[in-house]
Formats: structure tokens, C-alpha cells, sequence
């Protein structure tokens, strides 16, 4: 079993032989945001039998970036997204994407591993316009190790029963902002979140990545700190889970077991 962190919230799951790769991002600027730390994740990334997407922002859901996938790839999105999201109609037309949309308590068996979709408390519909018609979603990775794969969330009460036990916790700890609201996880609330999930293994993610052109001398604590704060705090909080601090494309494979 193998994590790799491409940058964000970008990640390639490896597991019984199946990749999962999750929120594909694969470019060096969009909109607002610039990359300002690590390469454009090379083509391989791409390469993964399915795609998780958590939520619909634009970060996320890269449509761009899910253009890159392989034709055939197996595409699972919180249900109601190819309404939301038009382009997705396309891209499952023109690069014959198979697309599977699913709720929280769905399942996906993919190989040998099975894909479970759980809550998460964040606002999942397509910004800046767009009724909130499609949910903000985890998925736990389930073959030789059990992968929470957070996406983006608040620490929310039913967290522990919804997401079960794990072995490896995915979690964001950042942002692509100066500023982030209780819809996110800090280095603090994922230090939290690690007491309440209890996993072996944990991996920072979507922190250290993107931030908006022209504000790189606001709050840059915000986008350099948060992994070696969330270090820090799981140490403190959680020290019976080992942290695994990635660089961008640096591939780790953590304690796991059941």
C-alpha cells in the first residue's frame, strides 16, 4: 500500500493493484491561484483505474485536469454533479468517461478494492454560481488498508461513526487562502480530527500548494506552516499516529493493517 501527494489535494492511492487517484489538479495556474510550490505532476499521475472527486469548487472538480485522464477511466462524483456541472457531460461523451454518481453510505467495488463515500461538512456546491445541489463528500479506500481520504471538511460530531476505523488519514490542513473557515480542517482541527478517527498513519494534505496571485506577502504562515503545525499538534494530540510530512511528488508507504 503506497501514498503519493502530488500537491493539494491531489493524491494517488495504491492498494491490492488498484490506483485511485483523488481531486485531480494538474496545472500551473487557474483563475486566481498559482502554484507556487512544486512541479505540475508529470503524466503518469494521470494514470490511475478510478478518479475520486470530493466536491464541486473549481479545485476539485478541474475539468481541465480530468480532461487528462486516460479514455475509460472510471470517474466516481457526489451525485447530482454532472447536472451542476455541464462540462462533465463532455468530457464523459468525447474521453468516454465512465461516470458514477454516488451519496454518502454508497459503495464502489473497483478491483479489489471497495470505495465508500461518508459525509463532510462543507459547502459542495459549484461556485460562484449554482443552486447547493450536490453534497461535499470523503471516500474511505478500502482493500489491503482502509484510506480516509478527507476531501475538504470541518470537524463535524458524527465523524468517527461515519468514516469507521482506518488505518491511513488523508487530511486537509490548509488552504489555497489567507483566511479559512470552520468548512476546513487547520493543523489544529486535523490534530483533533486524528483523536477522533485514531488511524495508525496520517498524511497533510491541500496546504502548500496554490495561493492567490498578488498575496504572497499576505499571511504567508497560511501557506508555508501548516504541514510542520499539523506535525507539531499530532504530536501533542495524537502521538500514537505516525505523520508522514510529504514533499510534492514524494511517495510514502504508510503503517497500515488491520
Amino acid at each position: 500500500m503506497g501514498v503519493t501527494w502530488w500537491g493539494h489535494a491531489t493524491c494517488t492511492i495504491e492498494d491490492s493493484g488498484v490506483r485511485v487517484l483523488t481531486d485531480p489538479l494538474f496545472v500551473r495556474r487557474f483563475a486566481h491561484l498559482r502554484r507556487r510550490r512544486g512541479e505540475v505532476p508529470p503524466p503518469q499521475a494521470a494514470v490511475a483505474e478510478v478518479v475520486l472527486v470530493s466536491h464541486l469548487h473549481s479545485d476539485h472538480l478541474h475539468l481541465p485536469s480530468l480532461a487528462r485522464l486516460a479514455p475509460g477511466s472510471r470517474l466516481i462524483v457526489p451525485s447530482g454533479a454532472v447536472a451542476a456541472v455541464p462540462g462533465l457531460r463532455m468530457l464523459r461523451r468525447v474521453r468516454q468517461l465512465h461516470v458514477t454518481e454516488v451519496r454518502a453510505g454508497d459503495t464502489v467495488r473497483v478491483g479489489e478494492v471497495r470505495v465508500r463515500a461518508v459525509p463532510a461538512l462543507h459547502d459542495g456546491r459549484r461556485l460562484p454560481v449554482g443552486p447547493h445541489r450536490s453534497p461535499a463528500l470523503g471516500y474511505v479506500v478500502e482493500g489491503e488498508a482502509r484510506t480516509y481520504f478527507a476531501g475538504d471538511t470541518g470537524l463535524f460530531d458524527a465523524m468517527a461513526d461515519e468514516v469507521g476505523p482506518v488505518d491511513v488519514a488523508l487530511l486537509p490542513v490548509g488552504g489555497w487562502g489567507p483566511f479559512l473557515g470552520h468548512s476546513h480542517l487547520n493543523p489544529v482541527r486535523a490534530a483533533e480530527a486524528l483523536t477522533r478517527l485514531a488511524p495508525r498513519s496520517a498524511v497533510p494534505v491541500h496546504y502548500g500548494t496554490y495561493w492567490p496571485v498578488g498575496l504572497d506577502a499576505v499571511r504567508p504562515h497560511e501557506f508555508h506552516a501548516p504541514g510542520d503545525e499539523f506535525v507539531r499538534h499530532a504530536a501533542k494530540r495524537a502521538p500514537e499516529v505516525t505523520v508522514h510530512l510529504l514533499g510534492h511528488g514524494e511517495r510514502v508507504r504508510p503503517e497500515a493493517g488491520r
